[in-house]
């Protein structure tokens, strides 16, 4: 009798609500509107126009013309620079990993020891969230001076803060039965995270850190233009003095590098993920 009746119960049920076309296309409209009279008014405030991009093309093509060809003997002295940039990438990109593990551990509800702890813990991870990575190089440039180490102690504590809220929120989203096991055959903490916490976050957290290793090299270069070192600071020379074909080489240095960075980590995320 119940197998009879199921057809009937599904052909029972109300219809899903119709869009009516008229509310549609008022919601559009609507959006649509509100779109143009915030961009309008933020054009009249910032006193940006169409017109400033059309005057300034012949300075563009000035310059694109300007950087053509590339200074290929800038190539020995412009790769010293980008293995010093890809060696800060490196060195505040394992910082940051290490740290984050203990740090996203306390930032976690079924790990943390207490309410207290997490809350205090999130509150930090959202601090240094807020802290732009060339604000920090600034700051850093003026406690230590220019040079290299202040751009990898701004890229460290840059990418701490992303890779904390990541792993935070991974471990928050793992299976809570391994963990209950393993408190419940008398383990203690260091063994929960250990034989529970680790194996399940494993692949995600070497996914993060390779991505942020992306963001830190690609950061890196901008850094460099407020003297926290790497080859930002050589293409900021360059341009400065006006030695467009060496900034050109710095730029085709760099595009390579970022292509061929980002194209093995992501082979080795797809092999770990």
């Amino acid at each position: 009798m119940t197998r009879q009746t199921e057809p009937h119960q599904a052909y029972d049920q109300p219809d899903p609500p119709r869009l009516s076309a008229g509310k549609t296309r008022f919601k559009l409209g609507f959006v649509f509107i509100s779109v143009v009279v915030i961009y309008g008014m933020s054009t009249v405030f910032t006193a940006a126009s169409p017109a400033a991009l059309w005057n300034g093309l012949p300075q563009i093509w000035r310059m694109v013309t300007e950087l053509f060809p590339p200074n290929w003997g800038y190539t020995l002295e412009a790769w010293d620079r980008l293995a010093e940039t890809i060696q800060m990438a490196i060195i505040a990109t394992t910082i940051s990993a290490f740290l984050c593990i203990p740090l996203s551990l306390m930032a976690s509800s079924t790990i943390a020891p207490n309410r207290f702890v997490y809350h205090i813990t999130k509150q930090f991870m959202n601090i240094l969230r807020t802290i732009p990575d060339l604000l920090l190089a600034v700051i850093f440039v003026g406690i230590f001076g220019i040079g290299v180490f202040s751009g990898i102690m701004a890229l460290t504590i840059f990418s701490l803060g992303i890779l904390a809220k990541l792993l935070s929120e991974t471990i928050e989203a793992i299976d809570p039965n391994p963990l209950e096991a393993i408190r419940a055959s008398g383990g203690n903490t260091v063994q929960v995270i250990v034989y529970g916490v680790m194996p399940q976050i494993l692949p995600q957290y070497t996914s993060f850190t390779l991505y942020v290793f992306e963001i830190n090299v690609r950061a890196s270069l901008v850094l460099g233009f407020v003297g926290a070192g790497g080859i930002g600071q050589l293409l900021q020379r360059s341009i400065s003095f006006f030695q467009y074909g060496n900034a050109m080489m710095v730029i085709l240095m760099i595009f390579a590098a970022v292509v061929l960075i980002e194209s093995i980590s992501g082979r080795i995320r797809k092999a770990v993920i």
